[in-house]
């Protein structure tokens, strides 16, 4: 009886997790696997099956030799400063609102809204705020005595500066929304304990808030990471990789290379890489955090 009882549940189990089982094996590892096998063939998908031909390591190579790929990849690795900058910024952001008593929801709010707005109407905002002759952030600068202000998405050197700093502003409000669910879920008696034994509120950020936080905080560097490296939106409807490929991104040149030049071996075998690297930082993530991250 026990035994069929068990049988059962453990059918029940399965039959809960299918749905997404199947999903995931549709939608992720297929592909993933199907990209893998593209990648090293020459393939274009207009011409059909028909032609498919084997190139073995050829697409890897040439990604070594090709300067726009090597031009994306450096900047999807600055593209991570945006990470720690806005969990920074989010953390202080949720601190104070979290102490705060009056219009918690009204900041809550506030602050959440860029990520949950369109990209599209983001980024004609921004292409607004950032236009090197009317925009304000422009005329502001001019205002304090600066002539020459960057011509910022027109300018090679600035763009992706630009990108950045819409990045931040779109990501901090679910950071902050994220830290304050981890505020909140630290025990008061921690920080009345403190207190009484006189410890300051910049002692008690650092050795209660800080530690208390680590979870929360593992768990938006990695998101973040990996976001990062899947920025393709913003940067599509923004600038188009431009000025001169300066805010081109390894996923927005696999689209021009898959799409646009149908090169769809050669755009596998930038996925799969793309892949490995996210795997590849992960990694060393999910090993580092062992020794900050208190559970």
């Amino acid at each position: 009886m026990i035994r069929r009882r068990a049988f059962y549940e453990t059918v029940t189990g399965y039959l809960f997790i299918l749905p997404m089982l199947v999903l995931t094996m549709t939608l992720v590892v297929i592909p993933i696997v199907l990209s893998g096998v593209i990648s090293f063939t020459d393939w274009n998908f207009i011409a059909g099956m028909g032609g498919l031909n084997i190139v073995g390591w050829d697409n890897y190579m040439e990604l070594f030799r090709d300067e726009a790929f090597h031009r994306s990849l450096r900047n999807n690795t600055v593209l991570i400063a945006v990470v720690p900058m806005s969990m920074f910024i989010a953390m202080v952001l949720a601190a104070l609102i979290n102490k705060g008593t009056y219009f918690k929801s009204f900041f809550k709010v506030i602050y959440f809204m860029p990520f949950i707005s369109s990209i599209v109407a983001i980024a004609l905002l921004w292409r607004v705020l950032f236009h090197p002759n009317s925009g304000p952030i422009n005329g502001f600068l001019r205002s304090i005595g600066i002539d020459h202000p960057p011509m910022w998405l027109a300018d090679p050197n600035y763009a992706l500066m630009a990108v950045m700093i819409i990045m931040i502003w779109t990501s901090l409000g679910f950071n902050m929304i994220i830290y304050l669910a981890g505020l909140q879920g630290i025990p008061k008696d921690l920080y009345e304990a403190a207190e009484v034994d006189g410890a300051s509120p910049i002692r008690q950020f650092f050795k209660i808030t800080l530690p208390m936080l680590s979870p929360t905080t593992f768990f938006l560097l990695i998101t973040g990471v990996v976001g990062s490296f899947k920025v393709f939106d913003l940067i599509m409807v923004l600038t188009n990789g431009g000025p001169a490929g300066s805010t081109s991104v390894i996923v927005f040149y696999l689209y021009e290379e898959a799409f646009v030049n149908l090169e769809s071996g050669y755009a596998s075998a930038m996925g799969i890489v793309l892949l490995i690297l996210i795997l590849f930082i992960t990694l060393i993530q999910w090993v580092g955090q062992k020794k900050w991250v208190n559970y």
